[in-house]
């Protein structure tokens, strides 16, 4: 059996989409026919996965992880690319398809100046966050999204220009080595190390860099430190225009129907020790969730100020009314599939992230399909405060089996919340 599945699941990280539409429909018949065993949804969620069409580590198209989610058992799951929402449609297809939770973000840099002179989560670049959109709820052309990657193409040819003069001889062609990579020409600084690792050998490495790992991955992270951060050789100090302000980041996620969301990190840094100011700043410009990244706050059988400083900012969501979405990136090799939920550190948290995960499914369906989610206009006049939006968007996307999805299609501006449930009931 396995021999017919194997080929359908490398399928499914074809560049070439119909391939993998033809891939992830036999994979279907065959979960549908019993031939392939899917786990039943438990409480595991992955809400920040990377795909191919901004760097997977393992080239993981939107169709391979929702498969791989699904066949897990994934209570939900979510996708997340920076600076384009290319994934989005085939993601929410192939979620459909399966009968997977899920939702679909957007991530990028912004700069704020209010922390200017103090680093946020961009190490050693001050006043420069990592920031995102959750829930998208359709792929959109917008200026702001053109523009993003108009400045990311610019940023990375002149990285690579200045790599390949430190790197001389070898050197990269940013169409012929880099963009080969991707999908649908949206390169990462994580593609081109990859590609500069594919060149040269260990002698060259090890003369040019001081060490040359054996590992592919420690290599790539190695060319990366060296070359392309701060005191590096292609290093580009951010400038005015490098980075979308984070208001400006707010207001097109509002507009595209999508959630701000201030990002975390570790809280080690300046920035993060002032994160109750960060909080007031992100939330002044519409921020109204946080993104998390368990995996790296806390060691496991550990208790120290790392994993005080998730229960923490979890604690701080939560005085908020910020939903947590959490997950594993898998945008470099080594990095797991999903969070390891059950261990002493994280379990206490799993109901928070859980209903985090279901508040954002419910919210990107019932925008997708009625222009009502958890921003809109009718979420703040049907809900006396934020506690009892965050209750009744949790409650929907846990009850909400993604065959009904179609059921809230079409609602009235007016609907009440209480129709809304029994419409899937």
């Amino acid at each position: 059996m396995s021999t017919n599945i194997e080929p359908l699941e490398q399928q499914l990280d074809s560049f070439d989409a119909a391939l993998r539409q033809d891939a992830l429909a036999k994979l279907w018949d065959l979960a549908k026919s019993g031939k392939i065993a899917l786990a039943e949804p438990g409480t595991d969620i992955n809400l920040h996965a990377h795909t191919f069409f901004s760097y997977n580590a393992y080239g993981f198209s939107p169709s391979k992880f929702a498969w791989l989610a699904r066949k897990r058992g994934l209570a939900a799951a979510g996708i997340v690319d920076f600076d384009v929402l290319d994934a989005l449609e085939e993601f929410w297809a192939a979620g459909k398809l399966l009968g997977l939770k899920r939702c679909a973000s957007l991530e990028t840099r912004a700069f704020v100046p209010e922390f200017s002179t103090r680093v946020i989560n961009s190490p050693g670049e001050p006043g420069i966050a990592y920031h995102m959109g959750v829930g998208f709820p359709r792929e959109i052309q917008h200026p702001l999204l053109s523009q993003m990657r108009r400045t990311a193409e610019a940023r990375n040819r002149e990285l690579i220009r200045r790599v390949n003069d430190f790197l001389k001889p070898v050197g990269l062609d940013y169409g012929k080595d880099v963009l080969s990579l991707t999908p649908n020409g949206n390169a990462t600084e994580r593609h081109i190390c990859e590609a500069y690792s594919q060149k040269g050998d260990a002698a060259f490495w090890k003369q040019k860099l001081g060490d040359c790992p054996a590992d592919p991955a420690k290599l790539q992270a190695l060319i990366r430190s060296k070359t392309m951060k701060k005191g590096g050789a292609g290093y580009v100090p951010p400038g005015k225009d490098s980075f979308p302000l984070m208001a400006d980041m707010n207001q097109f996620v509002l507009e595209c129907g999508a959630i701000p969301t201030l990002t975390w990190l570790d809280g080690t840094s300046e920035g993060e020790k002032a994160i109750e100011e960060l909080f007031a700043v992100a939330m002044s410009s519409g921020a109204a969730a946080i993104n998390i990244i368990p995996d790296r706050n806390y060691t496991p059988g550990v208790k120290d100020q790392k994993l005080q400083n998730l229960y923490d900012v979890v604690a701080l969501a939560g005085k908020h009314h910020f939903p947590v979405i959490v997950g594993t990136e898998m945008n470099a090799p080594g990095n797991k599939f999903v969070d390891a939920f059950d261990t002493a550190e994280l379990k206490p948290l799993v109901p928070v992230f859980l209903k985090g995960a279901h508040i954002v499914y419910a919210h990107s369906v019932l925008q997708r399909e009625s222009g009502l989610g958890y921003l809109s206009g009718w979420a703040k006049k049907s809900f006396p405060n934020i506690a009892a939006k965050n209750d009744f968007f949790e409650m929907l996307g846990r009850q909400l089996p993604p065959a009904a999805e179609d059921r809230l299609r079409g609602l009235p501006p007016d609907v009440k919340p209480e129709t809304v449930l029994a419409r899937i009931n």
